[in-house]
C-alpha cells in the first residue's frame, strides 16, 4: 500500500528480522525503560515471522528506508463471532514522527479489518504513562473507556 506522503506498507518477511529487534529494543527502552534480551526478542520476532497463527508484522517503508512497523495478533470473540485484530509492538523511527508513520500503518490494518468478514476489530493496549501514544490513538478515533487490562505474567 502507497499513499500520498510516500510511505509504503508491506508485510514484514525473515529479511527484517534484524530491523525489527532494533525498532522493539528501543520502543521497550523508551515507553517502559525495559531492557530486554536481544536473544530472546530475536527468537520471539523469529517464530512470529515463521508462522502468521503467533503474529503478523508490518513495515513502514519511506525510499526504501524501514521507518517504523507493528505487529497484529488475533482474538477470537465469540460475542462477534469474528476475531479482533491486536495491534503491538509499535515502533516509529524517531525522526519521523508526527509525519504520518503509525497513522499510516493504523489505517493498512484499519482497511484489513474493513475488507474481510471474519474481522471485527482492532484493540490495543498502551502502557498508563505513554500520553504521547494515548494522544495519537485517540486522534484516529480509538478510545480506551470501555476496558480496563489485568494482566498476571510468569515474570
Amino acid at each position: 500500500m502507497k499513499n500520498k506522503e510516500d510511505i509504503i506498507i508491506r508485510k514484514a518477511e525473515i529479511s527484517d528480522l534484524t530491523t525489527l529487534v532494533g525498532f522493539m529494543l528501543k520502543m521497550a527502552k523508551e515507553t517502559e525503560d525495559l531492557n530486554l534480551d536481544a536473544s530472546v526478542l530475536e527468537a520471539g520476532i523469529a517464530a512470529g515471522l515463521a508462522d502468521t497463527e503467533k503474529a503478523t508484522y508490518f513495515i513502514a517503508e519511506e525510499n526504501g528506508n524501514s521507518i517504523g512497523s507493528l505487529m497484529i495478533t488475533k482474538e477470537w470473540s465469540d460475542w462477534r463471532n469474528a476475531w479482533v485484530l491486536w495491534i503491538q509492538s509499535v515502533y516509529t523511527v524517531e525522526k519521523y514522527r508526527n509525519k504520518g508513520v503509525y497513522r499510516s500503518l493504523y489505517n493498512y490494518i484499519k482497511q484489513l479489518v474493513e475488507s474481510q468478514e471474519n474481522y471485527c476489530g482492532i484493540r490495543l493496549y498502551v502502557d498508563n504513562t505513554n500520553i504521547t501514544a494515548q494522544r495519537v490513538y485517540s486522534k484516529l478515533g480509538m478510545n480506551g473507556e470501555h476496558y480496563k487490562l489485568y494482566e498476571w505474567m510468569l515474570s
